[in-house]
This record gives structure tokens, C-alpha cells and sequence, in this order.
């Protein structure tokens, strides 16, 4: 007998799930954002320029690359929650070894470790989402894995902050036996362990379940996500309809005459590709060395990256309450646009950088302008393109491709914030203003993209795409 729930009960089920597998998304925001103020230590300890640190942060991207374009497979292969699983273990694993690495190389190592369970739960967590939620809450509920990203990204600027206090203000100095970058490094390994707890208890996808020949144990799932507020036996026949003649989806079904990909895909990965050229993780990879480098000390620039995670936030929080009400495509217009106009602001602003006393500084008011201007295009993304591309990812291609779509779409994006990021260094010694310039252009073609090739998605079944 398959148990009934009130709307209520249902909904506050729902959210318990969907937040459960955002987790992941915790997961990256924690360690995209963690390494901000881990760099100067590692570069201090380890005695590397800018271009090795480059690569050890970037590095992680590249892992993320390997688990995102495997991960759609794996959960195909063997179901969403167990993948999760697998994938909280291996960012576990990976966090104490990034503690207490012996030489650069090493800590480069679990980095890309790291970012292998971090791609993986960045396609989980979209896809899972989209196949439990309701219609009329998918868009706010798959907002929540910007949501914990977001939050993932501000804990850890919090974390960092306290343990550079509690370490006298400089990362490299002892705390509790390790250099205090270390300690912010091994901290990872608690949300991991959050995660894997989680992954256990929430129930497997309904679509995945029937796909694998449980329609017993879909409806179970179906009554608790969906209440009884339709016929379960008509949910779990359209779901058995649009999977019947349909095989596990792999990189072959992408296949099409546009480039060698259907459309559809293009538009994907194009997408992701834009969400990371806007140079938005410079500001959590990179914030700290970049406010440092216009003269603001160690422990203010890390204050500086908080305030910008709790922008992140409240921006993420506009999107969740305006994207199923106005739509996807709008709120990709209105972000593009407020990039567009942030990033030329501090691009001007950053020009006006000079030596002072030895030490590179931003006169006033150009200062001001500058970290006004850096946040408010954190404000834009997070009201918009940060959120809206999670959710479009996990609802816009059809049922047959959408795991390995997803997958091939985030091994793009990961790509891509791997270029941003392992350049990013090099680029701003050469010209910091040429650089943001550089990210404001990006904004405007991405206002071009949308306004040719996105869809609106917002209320229509997943049956319903492609």
C-alpha cells in the first residue's frame, strides 16, 4: 500500500530532499571558496609563483571535469544516491589529504581528487532535483543547489576568517600543530561527511527507479514527493511512456549535425561555458590576493570575500523567490546586463591602480568604486545566471539524454572555470583593468546568447522537453 500525504507534509518532504541532495553544491562552493584564503599560505609554505598557484588551484577544476563526465553514467548506472555516496567518500578522502600534503605536487594531487567527487555532485544534484520535484517547484527548489553553493562559499570564508584570527592574522603561522592554511583545508571534510550521511536517507529518483524496473518502490516515491493530489499508477505509465523505447543515454545519443552534438547540447554547454567567462569565481578563488594586491591587508581581505558570500547569498534568495514566478529566460537578460555594467565599472576603477610606498594601492574614489562595483556584479550573477543555469541544466533537455546531456553541459563548465581560473593570476599582473574588461565583454555576448537561443522552461513537466 503506497502511503498518502497532506500538501503540507508533502512539501516540506520535498524540500527535506531536495536540500539534502544540494549538498553537493555546498560541497563546491565550500572548496572553490576555502582555497581563497588558503593561496597565500600554500605560496608562502611551498615557495611557488603566480603561475604555479595558478595551477594548484585550478587544478580541482580539471578533476570536476573527470566527475561531471562520468557522473551522469555512474547515476545511470548505478542510481542517484548511491553516486552521491561515492562521491561524498571521495571529497572526504581528498580533504585530509589536501591537510597535510608533503610537497606541492602532492597537495595538487588531492585537489584534483577533490574535484572529481565535486563533479560528480554537480550533476547529482541538478538532475536528482528535477526528477523529484513537483512542476509547479521545480524552479525554486532546483535553485538550491546555487543556494548551497552559495552558502558553501560564505561558511567558508567564515571558517577561514576565524582560523586566520585565531592564528594571529597570518595563514602561515601555527595552530594546534598545522599552519593555519592546512586547518582551513582539512575542513572540508565535515560538510563531505554531512553529505554521505544525507545521501543514505533520502529516498532514490522515481524516474531512476523505473528506469530500472521498480515501479513498486517509484509510486512510494511519487506519494511522498507528489501527495495524492494525482492518479500514482498514470504518473509511473507517463514516466514508463517516455522511457520504454528508450536505452541508458551515453555520449553516442548527443550526437548530431550541428558540430557533432544535437542543438540542444550545444546550447548547454554554450550556457555553461558563459556562466564561467564572466570571470564570477574570481572573485571566491582569487578575492583575497585580489583586494590585497590593491593594498588591503590579509585578515580585511578576507572580511571583504565574507561580505561578498553574503551579497552571493541574498542575491541567491531574489532569484529563488522571482524564477518561477517570472521565468528563466528574463532573469538571464536582467544578470547579463548588470554583469555587463559591473564589470566595465571595476575595470575603469582597477585602472587607476599605482605603486604606493612599494605597495600597489587604488586611490579614492576609484577604490570605493571598485569593491562597490565587484559586488554588485556578485549581486547580479547570484539573482540570475547563478541559479537560473543549475535550473535550466536539469529541465532542459529531453528525459532520454538528460543525465548524459547534464553531464557533458558541467564537464563544459568546469572546463571553463578551469581556463578563468588557472589564467587568472597571470593575467592580472600583466593588466588587472584589461582583465575585468575582458569579463564584461563576455556579459554582453551572453545577453546575445540568451536572447537568441534560451527557452523558457518555467512550468512544464520534464516529460514535456525536447
Amino acid at each position: 500500500m503506497v502511503s498518502r500525504h497532506t500538501g503540507q507534509e508533502k512539501l516540506g518532504r520535498v524540500i527535506f530532499i531536495a536540500a539534502s541532495a544540494a549538498v553537493g553544491g555546498f560541497l563546491f562552493g565550500y572548496d572553490s571558496s576555502v582555497i581563497n584564503g588558503a593561496v597565500v599560505g600554500i605560496q608562502n609554505h611551498f615557495q611557488v609563483g603566480s603561475v604555479e598557484i595558478g595551477f594548484v588551484v585550478a587544478v580541482a577544476l580539471l578533476g570536476s571535469v573527470v566527475g561531471a563526465w562520468f557522473g551522469g553514467g555512474f547515476a545511470d548506472r548505478w542510481g542517484r544516491t548511491r553516486t552521491m555516496q561515492i562521491a561524498a567518500i571521495v571529497f572526504a578522502v581528498s580533504s585530509i589529504g589536501q591537510m597535510l600534503p608533503f610537497a606541492v605536487w602532492d597537495l595538487t594531487m588531492w585537489r584534483a581528487l577533490a574535484g572529481v567527487g565535486i563533479g560528480m555532485a554537480s550533476v547529482l544534484g541538478p538532475a536528482y532535483i528535477a526528477e523529484v520535484a513537483p512542476p509547479a517547484y521545480r524552479g525554486r527548489l532546483g535553485s538550491f543547489q546555487q543556494l548551497a553553493i552559495v552558502l558553501g562559499i560564505a561558511m567558508s570564508q567564515l571558517v577561514n576568517y576565524v582560523i586566520a584570527r585565531l592564528a594571529g592574522g597570518d595563514v602561515n603561522n601555527h595552530l594546534w600543530g598545522l599552519q593555519a592554511w592546512q586547518w582551513m583545508l582539512g575542513a572540508c571534510v565535515v560538510p563531505a561527511l554531512a553529505y554521505l550521511w544525507l545521501a543514505s536517507v533520502i529516498p532514490e529518483s522515481p524516474r531512476y527507479l523505473v528506469m530500472a524496473g521498480e515501479p513498486r518502490r517509484a509510486k512510494e516515491v511519487l506519494a511522498q514527493v507528489e501527495g495524492d493530489e494525482g492518479d500514482l499508477d498514470e504518473r509511473v505509465r507517463e514516466i514508463q511512456h517516455v522511457l520504454r523505447t528508450e536505452h541508458r543515454p551515453t555520449i553516442k545519443d548527443l550526437r548530431g549535425r550541428a558540430l557533432g552534438l544535437l542543438p540542444i547540447v550545444w546550447i548547454g554547454i554554450i550556457l555553461s561555458v558563459f556562466q564561467q567567462f564572466v570571470g564570477i569565481n574570481v572573485i571566491f578563488y582569487y578575492s583575497s590576493v585580489l583586494w590585497q594586491s590593491v593594498g588591503i591587508n590579509q585578515a580585511d581581505s578576507l572580511l571583504i570575500s565574507f561580505s561578498s558570500s553574503i551579497i552571493n547569498i541574498v542575491g541567491t534568495f531574489i532569484a529563488i523567490a522571482l524564477v518561477d514566478r517570472i521565468g528563466r529566460k528574463p532573469l538571464l537578460l536582467l544578470g547579463s546586463a548588470g554583469m555587463a555594467v559591473s564589470l566595465a565599472t571595476a575595470a575603469w576603477a582597477f585602472s587607476f591602480a599605482r605603486p604606493i610606498e612599494g605597495t600597489m594601492a587604488l586611490p579614492n574614489p576609484q577604490g570605493a568604486i571598485a569593491l562597490i562595483a565587484a559586488n554588485l556584479f556578485v549581486l547580479f550573477f547570484a539573482l540570475s545566471w547563478g541559479v537560473v543555469v543549475w535550473v535550466l541544466l536539469g529541465e532542459m533537455f529531453p528525459n532520454r539524454i538528460r543525465a548524459a546531456a547534464l553531464g557533458v553541459a558541467a564537464a563544459a563548465q568546469w572546463l571553463a572555470n578551469w581556463v578563468i581560473t588557472v589564467t587568472f593570476p597571470a593575467m592580472s599582473e600583466w593588466n588587472l583593468s584589461l582583465t575585468y574588461a575582458m569579463y564584461a565583454a563576455f556579459a554582453v555576448l551572453s545577453f546575445l546568447f540568451v536572447t537568441r537561443w534560451i527557452k523558457e522552461t518555467k512550468g512544464r513537466r520534464l516529460e514535456e522537453m525536447g
